[in-house]
């Protein structure tokens, strides 16, 4: 029996993913601690493992970050980006450092997994406090790479001599103009420990890091770190019992394409999509099926459009032809396990870095905007209905996602970590595989 320490920022989209990996663990008869929000305490506990809370760090409220961040409302695009980068993530560090280092005192784990933005463990590990480290990945691939643009810029590969150019001048604008107030904070930071200066990515392990995903629905790139592992997907499992709605036979009984419209649990302002969806498909011969997140839309709704605040995606994806969403990542990820086209409008957080990854890999369509017109949502759900490649897109991607078991594969890796100390380096380069042949020819 080995002890693993779970650390996550207090986000939905973060705990998630994490405690479908806690569970594989308990289940192999591992001790596990969670250290986390306050928030998810019932969620962690449920999973037969030890809350650790917040003490020292900040445990804010996921569900409105505004509130939580004030001065984060008034940015937008990039800006706001840079903001969460710098005030929710690389801030944040040092306090979970003394939260960290008053866990070890009384409880030593043989390997310490956190999220991406965990930047405190990364401190730790640095420092020497932390012998076996590893991460798991909660989004796309954003570790820094020749062959593609710098995470964060929404920007799509281009493998040719002068893409490669391209990516060499853009890696440096990141560094020293976008992300410039992000890498003086984070100096700023690591100096309190006495590290050395490095460029921001998201936290990464030279021992272990574990990707949600498949090959194939990211940018193939030539020096993918060897300690990186795509372990298919981290779907969270709806362990309640579901009272389906009065119209769920609506659904499953479904003569017509079944469209879902959803946000997810970050960017949740209904104006933004939901109610722009609801407009845009209210005349065409669809089910449109809208889950709110519990919050109260304004306005009548269709008469071919059913609401509810939660629906679990693993009873509901079998139905659905098209999802429509601002690209939060699990969704997306949900979706496309399930063979199921996107159609994507977002621009905060990692969304616009998703948004390309679907378009990328031809199993839907990004608009490109956080406010979509109606007459956009309207003619994308007809492309992506119309048009058989996206769905036949989305099965071969489905097919891949079922050779894979996400926790199981996670937790053999760790305990692969957890007995040698050692790096548990991958044997077969992801992208050299058939998943990727033909997406891109890579640089030498």
């Amino acid at each position: 029996m080995a002890r693993f320490l779970i650390c996550t920022h207090p986000i939905t989209g973060h705990v998630n993913p994490a405690i479908e990996i806690v569970r594989k663990l308990v289940e192999r008869g591992h001790e596990v601690r969670v250290y986390t929000g306050q928030k998810f305490k019932a969620k962690v506990e449920a999973a037969g493992v030890t809350f650790q809370p917040m003490v020292k760090a900040y445990d804010y409220d996921d569900s409105d970050y505004d509130k939580a961040f004030p001065g984060r409302a008034a940015l937008k695009g990039i800006n706001q980006i840079k903001f969460d980068f710098t005030e929710v993530f690389v801030r944040r560090a040092p306090e979970q450092v003394a939260d960290l280092r008053a866990i070890f005192q009384t409880w030593t784990p043989d390997v310490v997994l956190c999220d991406p933005a965990f930047a405190g463990a990364r401190f730790l590990y640095e420092l020497g406090e932390i012998e076996a480290f590893a991460v798991f990945n909660i989004s796309v691939l954003g570790l820094p790479s020749k062959d593609v643009p710098p995470f964060g810029l929404g920007l799509l590969p281009d493998y040719s001599p002068i893409g490669m150019l391209k990516n060499k001048a853009l890696a440096f604008m990141a560094s020293n103009v976008v992300f410039k107030e992000v890498n003086a904070a984070l100096k700023e930071e690591r100096a309190k420990f006495g590290l050395k200066p490095e460029p921001f990515s998201p936290v990464y392990s030279d021992m272990l890091y574990l990707q949600p995903s498949v090959p194939a629905i990211e940018y193939p790139r030539t020096d993918l770190i060897p300690s990186a592992h795509f372990i298919g997907a981290l779907i969270p499992q709806f362990k309640g019992e579901f009272e389906p709605p009065v119209w769920w036979d609506e659904v499953t009984g479904a003569t017509k394409p079944v469209v879902l419209v959803t946000q997810g649990t970050v960017a949740t302002n209904a104006e933004e999509l939901i109610l722009p969806a609801l407009q845009a498909l209210a005349h065409e011969d669809v089910l449109v099926v809208a889950t709110t997140g519990g919050k109260a839309l304004a306005g009548p709704v269709p008469a071919n459009a059913r609401v509810a605040p939660f629906i679990p995606f693993n009873r509901l994806m079998p139905h659905v032809r098209v999802m429509v969403t601002n690209g939060g990542y699990g969704g997306v990820t949900i979706a496309l396990a399930n063979g199921v086209p996107v159609v994507c409008g977002g621009t905060t957080e990692d969304k616009p870095e998703v948004g390309n990854r679907v378009a990328y890999a031809g199993v839907g369509i990004n608009l490109k905007t956080n406010t979509p017109l109606p007459e956009q949502i309207r003619a994308a759900v007809k492309q992506v209905l119309d048009d058989s490649t996206f769905r036949d897109k989305a099965k071969r991607l489905q097919a891949e996602y079922a050779r894979h078991d996400g926790p199981t594969e996670a937790a053999v890796l760790l305990e692969k970590l957890a007995t040698t100390k050692q790096p548990v380096l991958n044997a077969q380069p992801p992208f050299a595989t058939a998943a990727c042949a033909g997406k891109a020819t890579l640089p030498a």
